[in-house]
């Protein structure tokens, strides 16, 4: 470690330095991006909800893109990240982690398919008006399938819901699963409740749905379209129920903890007190839990104007953002920083350089972003309409 690692009672030395740092803080946050984001197509896939139509591609490929780097983290963090593979070449099925890596695999394929069947109209009809090597490509991307009858394209819209059917539970377990991971470890009290699993897939479901809102106003603005207000409208109210549901969670687990008083408690209260005290109690259930709560109830219930909704939205979705980040932080490393004696506080602060520092964090981060760029070069993310007169 290249920063001062101050500690406070009595800490084992094997407990000092923080060995799930930035990345293991990333992995889980991505793969929530994901999750969540699927979830917005779904609504629209499989529930009818026709106004969230303007975003149902896009989140379908943003969920696509965020899935490619979910295990990116986990590979910077291994010291041999080529050895990642045994877990499937010979996987031990009692093994969570094992376990994960057909998760991830059938899930990756469930997206892909669907992104073909949703997208295979466009293939077709950029492969007939395009000519020379784009033409080539789009006839590649069509599987030489050019079949856009009527009841080819009935036959593509069933297979599409019944994949986006699949992708729901197939969403919730790759996420449940990552609280999973944590909840199961009996050894740390920070870590060892059964709502962990829960609480990890609703805070992925609202920082999916967040990071929608953000990049779908960022990039009408930065298209010069205006935005549709009836399909804002809607994830707002989708954002807000689950972000309730969230912290209704969140709330009853750390109740749960403070009213049983078990043996851990005291070093648990100590670390909220101390070392967490700003990332947890100021952070994560105050400034970016009680604004978003409050604002968002207004902005999906209460009149206004198109303009004051959306920038009050946009506002409530980025400290959402901030919030589930937050969260992963408190969670993943906050849970190593109390010692296994229960009488000492150790700290850990990212590096800017290194494998696993803010820089590398940042730059996986914006890699999705990157594939949803490139992407919408070849095939349109979204349809040139102008409904709605921009917030």
């Amino acid at each position: 470690m290249l920063h001062e690692v101050l500690t406070q009672g009595f800490v084992f030395p094997n407990e000092i330095e923080v060995l799930w740092s930035l990345m293991i803080v990333l992995y889980p946050y991505i793969t929530g991006l994901v999750a969540g984001a699927f979830i917005v197509s779904s609504l629209y896939h499989v529930f009818g909800k026709d106004e969230l139509k303007p975003v149902a591609k896009f989140s379908l490929v943003a969920a696509f893109s965020f899935l490619l780097f979910a295990c990116t983290p986990l590979l910077f963090h291994l010291g041999h990240p080529e050895r990642a593979f045994n877990i499937m070449f010979t996987p031990h099925f009692t093994s969570a982690m094992s376990g994960f890596g057909y998760i991830y695999s059938f899930y990756l394929l469930v997206v892909l398919l669907e992104i073909w069947f949703v997208f295979r109209p466009d293939i077709m009809a950029r492969a007939k008006s395009s000519t020379g090597p784009m033409k080539a490509l789009y006839w590649v991307l069509a599987l030489g399938s050019m079949d856009d009858s009527e009841e080819a394209l009935h036959i593509d819209h069933k297979i599409t819901s019944v994949l986006a059917a699949i992708g729901i539970p197939s969403a919730c377990t790759l996420h449940g699963y990552v609280g999973f991971l944590f909840g199961s470890l009996k050894s740390n009290p920070w870590w060892s409740t059964p709502l962990m699993p829960v609480i990890f897939l609703m805070s992925a479901i609202v920082s999916g749905i967040a990071i929608l809102i953000v990049s779908y106003y960022i990039v009408m603005i930065v298209k010069k379209q205006p935005v549709d207000n009836p399909c804002l409208q809607s994830m707002y109210k989708f954002l807000w129920g689950f972000f309730i549901i969230d912290l209704t969670l969140e709330f009853l687990n750390e109740l749960s903890g403070a009213y049983a008083q078990s043996q851990s408690w005291p070093v648990i209260s100590w670390l909220i007190e101390e070392n967490l005290h700003f990332s947890y109690t100021i952070l994560q259930m105050g400034i970016c839990s009680i604004i978003p709560l409050v604002v968002l109830g207004f902005v999906a219930l209460k009149p206004m104007s198109d303009m004051l909704r959306n920038r009050l939205g946009l506002i409530c979705s980025a400290l959402i953002l901030v919030q589930v980040l937050a969260m992963r932080w408190n969670v993943v490393v906050g849970g190593q920083l109390f010692s296994k004696s229960m009488r000492g506080l150790t700290s850990y602060m990212p590096t800017f350089l290194g494998r696993e520092g803010i820089l590398v964090a940042v730059i996986l981060f914006s890699m999705p972003f990157v594939v949803m760029y490139v992407f919408n070069l070849i095939l349109p993310l979204f349809e040139n309409k102008g409904e709605e007169a921009q917030g």
